[in-house]
């Protein structure tokens, strides 16, 4: 069996347009499609990440996805954008955040 990565990363947010907002605004991604509460976002050649609206989630402790960048520049630009909104780094981690659902997101590099 060969494995070549993963397909899709599927979060809950409590306001799906915000969340658009937000993926957009911190990493830049592209919207391949969404509505009614759905969102999903380019990530790489054959992943996305898919964003569903609930009425209430509990944040995450440790269970998290890892986005990785091309460099500390870049992990530094991410870190910027963050606490532009009004979000608290994770200490001790170069770049590690809630995105405003809970979410728990981890960004690296590629070294």
């Amino acid at each position: 069996m060969d494995i070549y990565g993963m397909n899709h990363v599927a979060l809950e947010v409590t306001d799906v347009e915000l969340a658009v907002r937000f993926y957009r605004d911190v990493f830049g991604l592209e919207q391949r499609s969404g509505g009614e509460g759905q969102a999903f976002f380019n990530v790489g050649p054959h992943q996305f990440l898919a964003l569903f609206e609930v009425k209430e989630r509990q944040p995450d402790g440790h269970r998290h996805f890892g986005i990785i960048v091309k460099d500390d520049d870049q992990i530094a630009a991410v870190r910027e954008k963050v606490k532009a909104w009004g979000l608290e780094l994770i200490p001790p981690f170069a770049c590690d955040f809630h995105d405003p659902f809970g979410n728990r997101i981890q960004v690296v590099d590629l070294s």
